[in-house]
């Protein structure tokens, strides 16, 4: 199976952080960011631990784990 490039238009992906058009090639240094900017907006969120994994604990007060005391 072979892949062909098409080397005659830049590919164009959104911006993760604005949305907007950013070339993805070896030339954009911040890839997949379009600019410093957005790129230095996107590592202050995870600096600041805005990116979080949602967490479903059960509260404190309940059995969790063995099957046995939740009988």
């Amino acid at each position: 199976m072979s892949v062909t490039a098409n080397n005659s238009a830049p590919r164009l992906v959104p911006c993760p952080t604005c949305g907007g058009d950013s070339v993805f090639s070896p030339e954009n240094a911040y890839r997949p960011f379009c600019s410093a900017r957005c790129k230095g907006v996107d590592l202050g969120a995870w600096a600041s631990e805005s990116f979080r994994v949602p967490e479903d604990t059960p509260p404190d007060s309940e059995n969790f784990g063995d099957p046995k005391l939740m009988q």
